[in-house]
């Protein structure tokens, strides 16, 4: 992914709320089959990380990002956003 095509989606991103948010439980395999079913409906979702979660909100970017097989578009704060073209109804056009 290009910078261009990065600075594009967190444009969009500006404009959504987070939809999932991690906790003290961490990463678990129910959350990451969620954001991985949210990504193929959405292709571009945010998400929160608490306070009270064990680590960190760059630990928790890259593992995500790894097991939904996405691109982290960027992880601010306690911000993370996703990104993965859908396979069936691909609804963003990247430049």
């Amino acid at each position: 992914m290009t910078s261009k095509q990065r600075a594009y989606l967190r444009r969009l991103a500006n404009d959504i709320e987070p939809i999932f948010q991690v906790g003290k439980s961490g990463v678990t395999p129910e959350i990451t089959e969620a954001i991985s079913d949210a990504l193929e409906a959405r292709e571009l979702i945010k998400i929160n990380v608490l306070k009270n979660c064990l680590y960190t909100p760059k630990d928790i970017c890259y593992v995500l990002a790894e097991r939904t097989r996405s691109s982290v578009v960027q992880q601010i704060g306690r911000k993370i956003i996703l990104y993965r073209e859908s396979k069936e109804n691909a609804k963003i056009i990247l430049p």
